[in-house]
């Protein structure tokens, strides 16, 4: 019975869940996509060279890396609703 109950469970997350997770790895690869497009017409137009761009990448990925550990720490201490809500409420008020 545990093994028909666990089968019928997971077969109803695979199905609800794997589709949505595949939207958005596509809409994040969309997005990947889209700022090294972007740089090929926005270094010309604001005079960027392509290593102050690359320069300019690596300084945002580098603040993901020093600020990911902190963050999960203070996930898992005030919980996952309160700490979304948090960030959603700051990604609305950056200018």
């Amino acid at each position: 019975m545990a093994g028909e109950l666990e089968t019928r469970v997971l077969r109803k997350i695979t199905w609800r869940i794997v589709p949505f997770i595949m939207l958005l790895y596509f809409v994040a690869f969309i997005d990947r996509v889209n700022v090294g497009f972007a740089a090929l017409t926005m270094n010309k137009d604001i005079g960027l060279s392509a290593s102050s761009y690359g320069f300019g990448a690596g300084i945002f990925f580098w603040g993901y890396f020093l600020f990911e550990v902190p963050s999960n720490l203070a996930l898992d201490r005030f919980g996952a609703r309160i700490w979304i809500a948090r960030v959603s409420a700051t990604g609305w008020c950056a200018p």
